[in-house]
């Protein structure tokens, strides 16, 4: 963000951002406001809840999870590329090749985004507590919910850029051109701080009511925060972190890989943290992350970016059903079986994310009713199993792997397709984790920060014909040089980009 542009995002734009992520339309429409203003908003129990969902509603936003979050993740790993028109949207194809620099829009569109996220979260947390009546456990339930809204939002951050400001209150107008970056591992205790104060008074998945499936709960908060340490290289507590979760009972792989990204897997039993999104005759209830990565031209009507790659495809072992899964190719039928996938002659070796296509719906693309699958049971099983190695516990390791395995081969009796693992050697075990990885999780945007978190950042990107990748310097994204500019360059440039 701009500093300045804190001021656009006061509590009464909360009150106006009342949309939220469960997955009842009910609960996404606006309600009557009134004359709520700045100085009589945070008086009831409602205006919490209201301050609450306002900062959901951003995990819906353009800035937060479309364009740029899946150019900065998938089309600048090795798992995808620009796609679409060669000349669509070329700033993306600055992100493939990593020819961006400070000034490049796609790192200051997800800095503004995740910025004012952060603000209604602080918002929120700073004034709920002082609502003079409402139900106790509800009050911290939505702090709870607050908190871990904001350790999300500062993880990709932190990930994204390294050493950022922390800011965990509203700003004061003169305090906003005068913020510094704040070493990435401060950041990262305040994650596990928020995370860990979230687990402590958040609901299991299993106490909500249907009507609010999609507010984090005990596991998402344990689950991300498994994936923290796990990023960090604390393999002690992500097992832990991550075996609660799965000793929780809350959770289990959907028995059909496909349909997990379908309307049926939406909140499904593998569901442990997702965005919701539903398609309003009114607008407002959906998302963009969809449409951008839709199949262009007759019969979905995306954009057809973030195309796989040959390097993904090739990381199948051979007849991986999620191949299929993962990957729409010219030719083949929608997944709803209504119409076939027909070539577009103005675009290069066209195919698209299946985990991403939406069937027809009300109003156009960008109202888009497709959830965003944050985290998945299948990727904590997987973080466990990678952490569970690292502590010389292979053979349990083997366990949570195999379980990811054996879903994926659904009900083939062929004994040669994805058979169990059974090496215990540390390393090679930990290399079937990665690889198990990058299948499982293909283009849910998972892979970039997996490749900088295992170190292998640059030799993949030069072994993918990324020559443009600067070990030292792009495992990490530029400072938007408009937020050092507007500092006074007290927001220093990450090396190299000066």
């Amino acid at each position: 963000m701009t500093y300045k542009s804190i001021t656009r995002y006061a509590i009464l734009t909360l009150v106006l951002a009342v949309s939220s992520t469960a997955c009842k339309q009910e609960w996404l429409e606006v309600k009557p406001q009134g004359e709520l203003t700045t100085g009589n908003f945070f008086q009831e129990e409602d205006h919490a809840v209201w301050a609450t969902n306002a900062v959901y509603s951003m995990l819906r936003d353009w800035n937060v999870h479309a364009f740029n979050y899946v150019g900065m993740t998938d089309i600048a790993s090795d798992d995808a590329d620009k796609g679409s028109l060669i000349n669509d949207a070329i700033f993306l194809a600055d992100l493939d090749n990593f020819t961006l620099d400070a000034g490049h829009q796609s790192p200051a569109s997800i800095w503004n985004g995740y910025y004012q996220s952060i603000y209604r979260a602080n918002v929120a947390i700073e004034n709920i507590p002082n609502i003079p009546e409402m139900n106790e456990t509800l009050r911290q339930r939505l702090i709870g919910e607050c908190k871990f809204l904001r350790a999300y939002y500062y993880f990709n951050l932190v990930r994204w850029f390294g050493d950022i400001p922390l800011i965990t209150r509203a700003l004061q107008p003169d305090e906003y051109y005068t913020q510094t970056r704040t070493p990435a591992a401060q950041v990262y205790q305040q994650i596990i701080l928020d995370l860990t104060e979230a687990a402590a008074v958040l609901p299991l998945k299993s106490q909500y009511a249907p009507g609010d499936l999609g507010r984090a709960s005990q596991g998402a908060a344990k689950g991300i925060l498994a994936k923290v340490y796990l990023t960090l290289g604390d393999f002690a507590n992500a097992e832990t972190a991550a075996l609660e979760v799965i000793n929780s009972g809350q959770y289990a792989l959907y028995p059909n890989f496909a349909k997990i990204f379908q309307r049926e897997g939406e909140h499904s039993s593998e569901s442990v943290f997702e965005v919701s999104c539903v398609a309003l005759e009114t607008g407002g209830g959906g998302s963009q992350y969809n449409q951008i990565q839709g199949v262009r031209g007759t019969p979905n009507l995306g954009w057809g970016f973030n195309q796989p790659t040959t390097s993904l495809r090739s990381a199948f072992e051979t007849g991986d059903p999620r191949r299929n899964a993962t990957i729409l190719e010219v030719g083949e039928t929608l997944p709803d079986g209504s119409a076939i996938v027909l070539d577009n002659p103005d675009m290069l070796n066209e195919s698209y994310n299946q985990k991403a296509w939406v069937p027809e719906h009300v109003g156009f693309q960008e109202n888009s009713p497709g959830n965003i699958r944050l985290l998945r049971y299948a990727d904590v099983l997987l973080i466990a199993a990678e952490a569970l190695n690292e502590n010389g516990k292979s053979q349990d390791a083997l366990v949570y792997l195999n379980m990811v395995r054996a879903r994926a081969k659904g009900n083939s009796t062929n004994p040669n397709l994805l058979p169990p693992v059974t090496v215990t050697d540390k390393d090679q075990l930990r290399q079937r984790i990665w690889n198990e990885r990058r299948a499982e999780l293909a283009l849910e945007q998972h892979r970039w920060f997996d490749l900088v978190r295992q170190g292998r950042a640059a030799a993949v990107m030069q072994a993918h014909g990324k020559t443009n990748f600067m070990a030292g310097k792009h495992e990490l994204f530029p400072i938007p040089q408009s937020e050092v500019d507007l500092s006074g360059g007290l927001l220093t440039q990450n090396p190299f980009y000066e």
